[in-house]
């Protein structure tokens, strides 16, 4: 492609939104992250209604991580060596067997037989399986967007695949938490359920991608691979550490059913609200950022978007008014989006394609379980030393991350994209 075909589209907004593929990869995204999110919600504030526990609100994202960590290397191998639409069905399917065990558990004809310590204990096993089927999910999602749009489009897929997630992460709790108010948890559940089958059929309109990546070694060589290639690659080491800290001290979210329920006393309505302030936030930075990039120094932006959502946790966790703590909230969502946008760009424009599987699996394993880590975290210090407390010393330690980042990074701060791209072999 020549330069100026570049630039034409690198200043349309709806480039990769002009491909059929990836309009159907947007809607099979939308529709499971609404479920996801609605059943993440759902799951608080339900466990917490029977444990009246902050830390049974941690085991929730640490049933979900252990295994998807655990699991994350392997799937990757499995990403990169297998079809990616039959995959995704198999890990989507996974999903809905497990949302549809827990509409049976919590309804309420189930009330007589079980125990609230034998619901949560088969919640927090559904959850587990869940981790699984994510630990598969990661990989494959990645590999397959990288293969629906051409390179040079990255950027705006990225952000566009982003904006997808968090509107999705916009609704999704506030339907949740509506829902359960208004209607209990077993109409909750069949709404759940409907949305994970629509992500299911949505799936059948990608097309079949063949794996670029036929192993010619054992997976223990091939897994040791792409580590090595993650390793070697020291901006994407950085990038995973960064963001691995700050949301391992940053996940005060999880906490947020113990401010509606005991702080703010605004209810499961209020909760989804809470929830969705944040993505909300995210949301419009990321269509703003359609037009206006962060990638013109994308690591000096990237350490300014962290301190920010350290920033906005701390004032949060502070807050006494409910419409205060939405604000802030509304300005984490949209410093974690910043982030988010330039981390998925590294990450998708330095990867080979053989190898996109692989890559993916050790992000994982720093990035796409700190949410739920920090969740575990924030729940043992809430338990510790009471919830305000907890989410002040997270947002703290996250400020501290980003500066102790950039002490050690400043020569990054001054590169633009195209300079990172050119130096990837080479040590920060």
């Amino acid at each position: 492609m020549s330069d100026s075909n570049s630039v034409i589209v690198k200043q349309d907004p709806f480039a990769a939104l002009r491909y059929k593929e990836f309009r159907s990869y947007i809607g099979l995204r939308f529709f499971f992250t609404f479920a996801y999110q609605m059943q993440a919600i759902v799951l608080g504030i339900y466990i917490y209604h029977l444990t009246k526990d902050p830390l049974a609100l941690g085991l929730i994202g640490l049933c979900e991580a252990i295994p998807a960590i655990t699991i994350a290397l392997y799937g990757g191998y499995i990403a990169d060596k297998s079809e990616k639409r039959g995959l995704l069905l198999k890990i989507f399917s996974v999903v809905f067997l497990c949302s549809v065990t827990m509409l049976i558990v919590t309804s309420i004809y189930m009330k007589p037989y079980l125990s609230n310590d034998w619901i949560v204990k088969i919640l927090y096993g559904m959850v587990f399986c869940i981790g699984l089927a994510r630990g598969f999910f990661g990989p494959a999602n990645f590999s397959l967007q990288a293969s629906i749009v051409p390179k040079e489009i990255y950027p705006n897929a990225s952000t566009w695949s982003s904006s997808s997630w968090q509107m999705a992460s916009i609704l999704g709790p506030a339907a949740g938490g509506l829902i359960y108010g208004f209607f209990g948890i077993t109409v909750t559940y069949i709404v759940i359920i409907s949305f994970i089958f629509i992500s299911l059929i949505c799936i059948f309109f990608l097309k079949v991608h063949p794996p670029k990546f036929l192993p010619k070694m054992s997976i223990g060589q091939s897994l040791t691979e792409g580590i090595q290639f993650v390793f070697k690659t020291k901006m994407m080491v950085w990038a995973m550490s960064l963001d691995l800290f700050s949301v391992f001290f940053g996940g005060a979210v999880a906490l947020l059913p113990v401010f509606a329920n005991d702080i703010l006393k605004v209810g499961p309505e209020g909760l989804g609200f809470m929830r969705a302030a944040a993505s909300t936030g995210s949301v419009i930075t990321m269509l703003a950022m359609t037009r206006f990039s962060p990638m013109g120094k994308p690591w000096r932006n990237l350490l300014i978007a962290v301190t920010g959502f350290g920033v906005s946790i701390i004032c949060y966790g502070l807050s006494k008014s409910f419409y205060l703590t939405l604000f802030f909230l509304f300005l984490e969502g949209s410093f974690d989006s910043v982030s988010v946008i330039i981390r998925q760009t590294i990450m998708q424009l330095l990867t080979p394609d053989e190898m996109r599987g692989r890559v993916s699996a050790v992000n994982s394993m720093f990035i796409g379980s700190s949410n739920e880590i920090g969740a575990f975290e924030s729940g043992l210090t809430a338990k510790l030393m009471r919830t305000v407390p907890a989410v002040v010393f997270g947002g703290s330690m996250t400020i501290g991350i980003a500066f102790i980042t950039w002490l050690k990074t400043k020569s990054l701060t001054r590169l633009s994209l195209q300079d990172i791209n050119e130096q990837t072999t080479k040590a920060v």
